[in-house]
């Protein structure tokens, strides 16, 4: 097992304008985390919890600093690198639910196994490990 952190942040600042205002959303924030640990991003509403999560994820830039996942230098990579990040190693769970009404449960676990191109038997499967995981299986 690696001595690499899965996820290093550093010296992370990230600012927005509202009209003449600036809103320093965050400001230096550097921390690591381990493979295998859990952690919890807690703090009042407007703290930077989403705003960091989008820098992790590549959905947004900070203004200065770093993100390394899993060795990757997210701050540096392409629309494509970021795309693939995304889809093979940053995962989020939203508050509002992102499920294309037209499809079942079992189509919506699959469309992201699907853009990742995993064989149909191995996409069955998984989908059903993973609707058993979460009580719709029938």
């Amino acid at each position: 097992m690696s001595s690499e952190p899965l996820l290093s942040v550093r010296g992370v600042h990230r600012r927005f304008r509202t009209g003449p205002t600036v809103v320093h959303a965050l400001r230096g924030v550097s921390f690591d985390v381990a493979a295998g640990s859990m952690v919890a991003l807690v703090g009042r509403s407007g703290s930077g919890k989403t705003t960091l999560l989008n820098v992790i994820g590549g959905l947004d830039r900070p203004d200065a600093g770093t993100v390394h996942v899993d060795g990757s230098d997210v701050t540096a990579l392409d629309e494509d690198g970021l795309s693939r990040l995304r889809r093979e190693k940053v995962s989020y769970v939203f508050q509002s639910f992102g499920l294309i009404p037209v499809l079942s449960a079992a189509e919506n676990v699959a469309a992201p196994l699907r853009m990742a191109r995993v064989a149909p038997t191995e996409r069955e499967r998984r989908v059903e490990l993973l609707l058993e995981l979460v009580g719709l299986a029938d």
